[in-house]
Parts: structure tokens; sequence; C-alpha cells
């Protein structure tokens, strides 16, 4: 994992997010999206998050962004505002060099920092070995899948849920 350095992502970020984005669209089942967004839509989207305080990382490796991660809301009513749920995604040619650890764990930080109390993981397809191993490792714990709620590549997918507390977690009112 030569070079490799996190930073909090920009709107210059954003056409190296959607082709990293799309990839994962048009050929994984991290996503359940059937048709990438174009530059306009991710725009959309990071602006959103940054405007509500949400963390937004990129991993760049010699200059060039390999992957990215952020936190949102997993749920929009008052009482979910302590829970985000992350996501990540990493550039295809950069799978399997420690990324995603790197991006999880400072976007962890970054979560604990803004006194988030829970992040929720859900992992598309329960298929997602690495996916679901790289939260394992950082401290989630499996609380459930739900079973054949997507439909894609002509097959039928779950979504695993994992969970981690953040900070004191659960254990002080906020």
């Amino acid at each position: 994992m030569s070079n490799v350095s996190i930073r909090h992502a920009t709107p210059a970020d954003v056409p190296s997010i959607t082709r990293i984005y799309a990839h994962a669209v048009r050929h994984g089942t991290a996503s359940f999206e059937l048709e990438p967004p174009d530059e306009a839509e991710m725009t959309r989207r990071q602006r959103a998050l940054l405007e509500g305080g949400y963390p937004y990382l990129v991993a760049e490796i010699d200059g060039s962004v390999a992957g990215y991660a952020y936190a949102g809301p997993y749920r929009t009513r008052p009482a979910y505002r302590y829970t985000v749920e992350n996501s990540i995604y990493i550039a295809p040619e950069a799978h399997r060099r420690g990324i995603g650890r790197a991006l999880l764990d400072r976007l962890i930080a970054e979560c604990e920092a803004r006194d988030y109390r829970l992040m929720i993981a859900v992992i598309g397809d329960s298929a997602q070995t690495p996916s679901i191993e790289l939260h394992r490792v950082a401290g989630f714990k499996m609380v459930g899948a739900l079973e054949a709620v997507g439909y894609k590549f002509e097959r039928w997918l779950d979504s695993v849920l994992m969970q981690r507390p953040l900070g004191k977690g659960s254990s002080t009112p906020p």
C-alpha cells in the first residue's frame, strides 16, 4: 500500500468517484443500482452529504483516486440521528491492497469525532465476502441478512446487515 493517502473529498474528485462507482454498478453487487448515475447526480449526492456534516473521504495512490468512502444518514427520522450508514468503493485495479481498511478506519474515526454512536453497514449480496470480512475485522458484528431483497444480473441478492458501536456507543446518552 505504498504512497496511499486518505483525505477529505472535494468536488474535483467527482469524476474519479463517478468512474469508480459506475464500475461497481455495472459489474458488481455492492450497489443495487442498475444504471450508474452521471457526474451531476454524483455531485448532488456528495454535496448533500457534505452539507449535512457527514464525512466523505478519498484514498489516493500516487495522486490518483483509488477509492472513496462516506457516511450518511441511516434513516431520516430524528431518533436515528446518532446512527450512520457507511459506503466504501474501491477502483477495480486497487482491490486487495488495504485501501478499504484504511478508508474504513478513517471513516470510523471521523464519525466518532462527530459524536455518532453507531455505524451500520448494509452490504449488498451475501456473497460479498471481502466486504463482510473487512467490516468484521474493523469491529462490526453480523446482525442479520435480508434474503432475496434485490434482483440484479438475473439473480436474487441478499443484503447483509452489520453494525459497530462508535465512541461510547449506547453506554451513555448522547
